[in-house]
């Protein structure tokens, strides 16, 4: 998309949410008299637009629409529910250049990251329902004489909550498991970034079945109605430690849930002396996601453990290619990296710089906004020299700073990799195999790559250990994860 054209469609999407601000919908009749809270966008610090905020009324509302609706739509079968999302998939796809604007503007990602975002998951929409539907219970022979057998049973209403790092694409991908197995989902975004998510429930609204599909902006107060509302089983969220132990307490507060969580990582990277200097640099900054979402990620490699030999010229090659990557506004062509997505989030990033600082570390490059536009900008951080009781080395920034450890010896680096609370994703790069699954079992993570890193492959279970989460998504874990074993004993003989 040219210059122009992308220009056109922001002041487009401005347009429209100036004219139709966004609105909560359940079952197909909108919510009015709710208060509304600003969305902001990071690339300006200027205000958006103004976002409902769910009552504890409306969750219920919300729910019990999912409960009148989630039979009938469970009655439809596997075929019949794929029809419904191919017709959604086909909306969003028509709409995606859109939604990503509303990335773009809303959490300050840039553009065509976003539209990458989005034709990501499209194919998730044909792809969930033909797994769904050869996807069945056992049957177990106990005796050959009697029938034995299991089958899945959807849940009712499933809520899910998400993060701000990748909107649509989280939002999508969290609602389409639950709803292919039967079940019906109300989903809540960041509050940080709502936009996204609620313009697909208006899409939904033409494709979907009413109360199938409901989408609640807001804050705490909403997330927690949500997560402990009676009528809801099975939660799954995506986000921080901190809110995803929140959620763990208030769900079992009141009733036995089932709860997945996708949560924080302080990621590993570990390279040994046989690794091309150049490659290897490529895939520290790859590795950041700075591109995407300037480093907001939990799957980030933001710990780069580097053998002595090469140390100083992985250094050097990293920090020539962080140099040249210059913040800047979202939506604006060629943009290489986008702001924080919060000025909050920006100072706590900033605080962790000066932590890092004081605390002895090097700073290779990296300080802190170098102009004076508005917006939430932070340049890329290169930490030099890190020891691992440093806050750098031990907790998770979810921002574009990188600390180097150096080592020598590999069950020394294996240790301080999991010497901290998370276990989300970890990178080896070496051409020796006996190394690379050496560190492969050494690290303590969910995921690991070997001479690659940041992505992600559907069908691979993508998930944490320890802090960093509950469950498993993008395989076939995940989508059997959204419905109940029910067992079935015939006895076919008196």
């Amino acid at each position: 998309m040219s210059t122009g054209s992308i220009a056109a469609l922001a002041d487009r999407v401005r347009d429209r949410l100036a004219a139709e601000p966004p609105g909560i919908t359940v079952a197909g009749e909108p919510v009015t008299g709710l208060a509304g809270a600003e969305t902001v966008d990071p690339s300006t610090a200027a205000p958006l637009t103004h976002v409902p905020q769910a009552t504890e009324a409306v969750v219920d509302r919300a729910v019990r629409a999912g409960l009148a609706a989630q039979p009938g739509w469970h009655a439809l079968g596997v075929p019949g529910r794929r029809r419904y999302l191919d017709a959604f998939g086909q909306v969003v796809r028509e709409h995606r250049h859109e939604l990503a604007m509303l990335d773009a503007m809303d959490g300050g990602n840039p553009y065509p990251a976003m539209v990458a975002d989005i034709e990501r998951c499209l194919h998730q929409f044909v792809t969930w329902p033909a797994v769904a539907g050869m996807t069945g219970g056992d049957t177990i022979p106990i005796d050959p004489r009697d029938l034995h057998f299991t089958e899945y049973q959807p849940y009712g209403v499933v809520a899910r909550v998400v993060a701000y790092n990748h909107p649509a694409y989280f939002a999508i991908k969290a609602m389409l498991p639950p709803l292919v197995m039967g079940n019906a989902v109300v989903l809540k975004p960041a509050d940080q970034t709502p936009l996204s998510a609620l313009r697909l429930a208006e899409l939904a609204r033409d494709v979907l079945p009413p109360g199938v599909l409901t989408v609640l902006s807001g804050g705490a107060q909403t997330g927690q109605a949500l997560v402990t509302h009676p009528e809801v089983r099975r939660i799954g969220f995506t986000g921080s430690l901190a809110t995803g132990l929140a959620i763990q307490r208030a769900a079992a507060g009141s009733a036995v849930r089932h709860v997945s969580l996708e949560l924080g990582g302080k990621n590993a990277m570990i390279v040994f002396p046989d690794a091309p200097v150049d490659v290897v640099a490529d895939a520290v900054v790859a590795g950041m996601n700075l591109d995407s979402c300037a480093g907001q990620s939990c799957g980030s490699t933001s710990r780069v453990f580097v053998h002595a030999r090469i140390h100083d010229e992985v250094v050097e090659a990293v920090a020539a290619r962080l140099a040249r990557i210059e913040p800047g506004v979202a939506y604006a062509e060629g943009t290489a990296m986008g702001p924080l997505v919060s000025a909050a989030h920006r100072d706590r990033v900033a605080g962790y710089v000066t932590a890092g600082r004081d605390e002895g570390a090097r700073l290779v490059c990296g300080p802190s906004v170098r102009d004076r536009r508005a917006g939430y900008y932070q340049y890329p951080v290169l930490f030099d020299r890190v020891e691992q009781s440093m806050r750098i080395a031990r907790e998770e920034i979810f921002g574009p700073v990188i600390s180097v450890l150096g080592w020598s010896d590999l069950d020394d680096a294996l240790a301080r990799a999991n010497a901290v609370q998370y276990g989300l994703t970890g990178a080896v790069w070496t051409n020796d195999l006996s190394q690379a699954m050496r560190a492969v079992r050494g690290l303590d993570t969910g995921y690991v790559w070997v001479n690659d890193v940041s992505r992600h492959y559907w069908g691979m279970p993508f998930g944490g250990v320890r802090d960093s989460g509950l469950g498993r998504e993008e395989c076939l874990d995940e989508l059997r994860s959204y419905a109940q074993v029910k067992a079935v004993n015939v006895r076919t003989r008196w």
